[in-house]
């Protein structure tokens, strides 16, 4: 593959809603390019970005596909972005790398939950936006009202740049808005022309809102424009340009992918109205930000923004170099880690094809196989020149899953397994529940856990299977019981076996577990003390009703008698444990549940549906607060168990608009309703566990 300079490289990140039509534009634009010699398919599982067997499965997007290609004497590299949401963290990887984030829309959807979240994006990072309205080959295709859709939406800004002649089965042609010029099909063939005159009005009056556009952010063509000066069309493509990389214009183009209509009009937009890579700012080694420019010959510094595990070729970073050269067989510094690594072959990734390349230079994305510590969202720099560029910042996880090897092969090797599925995919975390013993795997959805673990399976041949996990329920006592006797007392020949202890036991508001002692006389020797201490906290774990720890008590040790010969200290552990479980379950137990602060923001028009479903799921609303941008955060207490699948339940209440955050509140009793149920469901559980061993 040819080097290029900088000036002509373009990265350029497809976002969209799910099934808008990326992959498919991603196929169109690399076979007008002459870089396949066959279109692809989504429905065949044959496009080049898709490439992986669970998107050929489910013929979605899964990960972010790079697909370079040469037009015009340019360089553009494409990143296929998944758009579904539980892949979120493949779309802010893409988007950190882009330079430009091209959002496309179905010309029958309009402005969907998908879009406004890859707007959104886009202008969090301040990427260049712009839009390709697709499918205007469908039935009920309107390029009219999803430009409407989209300026009320984000803004006067939107402005049409190349828009479609006709739509659904009389889509035929795409008009040049700038040059007056319409580009007219018959089958596979391609015939410029004047704009017929059905839509030159249209035409015209849209022409004539664009230059005002690009006008308004241009002094010096402002002046002749309102002069009535002639400006000729190149100068306009130039103040397109210029407005587009300041962000002040969004232009939209529109097209079909599957029929690759409107795509070479797409690319040459590409090549004469988006921007190159730009500056961008690092700390350096002291901690002072640097800002660094797209120079072949400057220091080097390039993001690893994905990573992908084989169990065969092993780990393959994908990198964007922002300044510098990476050439192959040479050696880069890992900032974060500062671990010198060895830069083995370079390539140029299209879908699964790997390119070899000698180097890659700044502004230019490439891939390098079997680094040893860098991860996604780190720096390769020099290591006499440290820098480091800004990650990526991932959403946190939303939906949890308890994890069961099938068998003890894959209990050995689950381990490590998935260690190399977190490498992949950072979005994905593992933690092991000291309370319930589960090894919890966590993602953005349910979907997301579950395409995670499949893909262990096909890559690693690791089995598991997947529940919810168990709550973290505690037990404790309503009641203080006094003067509990237990004697643990037994003759087996020789010395036999004496430990006799009264306690008290009483709750307490907060804490988990308090011991105390108040004897008196000697009755009990001191050094038995830790004896019944311990047997009462091995009782703790074992629970009273339902095998759950016991917590928010004071036991207090007041009495008890000894042996001169047969007392030890395990007779008195038998005693205090004993006597604890004796007088627990006088003490009229109960279960207490984990509450968890949730904060839930929607838009206003849903805050009623979310509030319904949270009373129905037992939840405390506390407070709701009113935000700027049209949005709701409604602070609230609900318990644990039942917002286990909140993720899902949130998508569906509120289209993919809501968000939501949890940390642990505290534990409060179990509703007597639910009691029984809990019981049932742990003594279920613990004897299924029995018959397994």
């Amino acid at each position: 593959m040819n080097s290029f300079p900088v000036e002509r490289i373009r990265n350029v990140g497809l976002f969209s809603h799910g099934s808008a039509g990326k992959t498919s534009l991603t196929e169109a634009l690399l076979f007008l390019s002459h870089t396949i010699n066959r279109q692809g398919r989504v429905e065949d599982g044959s496009t080049t970005s898709d490439w992986d067997a669970d998107e050929i499965k489910r013929q979605i997007s899964i990960s972010t596909s790079v697909a370079p290609l040469e037009w015009r004497d340019t360089k553009i590299n494409l990143l296929d972005s998944p758009g579904y949401a539980d892949f979120l963290g493949e779309v802010r990887g893409a988007m950190r790398t882009c330079d430009v984030a091209l959002i496309l829309l179905d010309a029958s959807a309009g402005v969907e939950v998908g879009t406004e979240q890859a707007w959104q994006a886009a202008d969090d990072l301040k990427r260049v936006r712009a839009l390709f309205v697709n499918k205007m080959e469908r039935e009920n295709a309107n390029f009219a009202s999803t430009l409407a859709a989209a300026r009320d939406r984000f803004g006067s800004a939107v402005v049409p740049v190349f828009v479609p002649i006709g739509a659904e089965k009389e889509f035929r042609g795409i008009a040049d808005v700038l040059a007056r010029r319409a580009y007219l099909f018959d089958g596979a063939n391609e015939s410029e022309s004047d704009i017929p005159d059905d839509i030159s009005d249209e035409i015209e009056e849209m022409r004539t809102q664009l230059v005002e556009s690009i006008c308004e952010n241009d002094e010096e063509l402002m002046l002749r424009y309102l002069e009535d000066e002639a400006i000729d069309v190149d100068e306009l493509r130039q103040g397109l340009r210029a407005g587009v990389a300041a962000g002040q214009l969004v232009p939209v183009f529109a097209g079909s992918a599957t029929t690759n209509r409107g795509t070479k009009q797409l690319l040459d937009a590409i090549v004469d109205c988006f921007p190159g890579p730009g500056a961008t700012e690092a700390k350096n080694a002291k901690g002072d930000t640097v800002t660094l420019q797209p120079d072949a010959s400057g220091p080097l510094a390039a993001l690893v923004f994905k990573t992908v595990a084989d169990p065969y070729v092993g780990k393959l970073s994908y990198f964007r170099v922002y300044s510098g050269t990476i050439k192959s067989d040479t050696h880069a510094y890992d900032a974060q880690k500062a671990h010198e690594e060895r830069i083995g072959q370079l390539y140029m990734v299209r879908g699964k094809e790997q390119i070899a390349v000698g180097e890659v230079r700044a502004g230019d994305i490439g891939a390098v196989a079997k680094l040893q510590v860098v991860a996604t969202g780190e720096t390769l720099c020099d290591e006499n020149n440290v820098l480091t560029v800004d990650g990526i910042d991932f959403p946190a996880p939303a939906f949890s899953a308890a994890v069961h090897p099938k068998t003890k092969s894959d209990l050995d090797k689950m381990g490590s397994a998935i260690q190399r599925l977190l490498e992949e995919d950072p979005t994905l975390h593992i933690r092991r529940n000291d309370e319930t013993g589960e090894t919890l795997v966590s993602g953005l959805g349910e979907s997301h856990v579950q395409i995670g673990l499949e893909r262990m399976a096909r890559k690693f041949g690791v089995n598991v299977e997947t529940e919810l996990p168990t709550v973290a329920y505690r037990e404790t006592i309503s009641t203080a019981v006094k003067g509990v006797e237990y004697k643990h007392k037994k003759q087996t020949g020789g010395h036999g076996q004496y430990g006799h202890v009264f306690l008290d036991i009483e709750p307490m508001e907060d804490g988990g577990f308090e011991f105390a002692e108040k004897v008196v006389g000697g009755v009990v020797p001191k050094g038995y003390f830790p004896a019944v201490e311990k047997g009462v906290r091995e009782a703790l774990d074992e629970g009273i009703l339902a095998g759950f720890p016991v917590s928010k008590l004071r036991v207090t040790l007041t009495d008890g008698s000894y042996h001169a010969v047969d007392s030890s200290e395990m007779a008195f552990k038998i005693a205090g444990a004993q006597a604890f479980k004796k007088g627990a379950l006088a003490a009229k137990p109960i279960i207490l549940e984990p509450m968890m602060h949730l904060q839930v923001t929607v838009p206003e028009a849903y805050v009623g549906d979310v509030m319904s479903d949270l009373n129905g799921k037992r939840a405390h609303v506390q407070g709701m607060e009113p935000r700027d941008n049209g949005t709701t955060t409604i602070d609230s207490i609900a318990p644990a168990a039942e917002i286990q699948r909140y993720a899902t339940d949130l998508r569906s209440i509120t289209q993919g608009r809501g968000s939501f955050t949890t940390e642990f509140s505290h534990y409060q009793p179990v509703p007597a309703h639910l009691t029984d149920v809990i019981i049932a469901s742990a003594k279920a559980r613990a004897e299924a566990q029995q018959a397994t061993v």
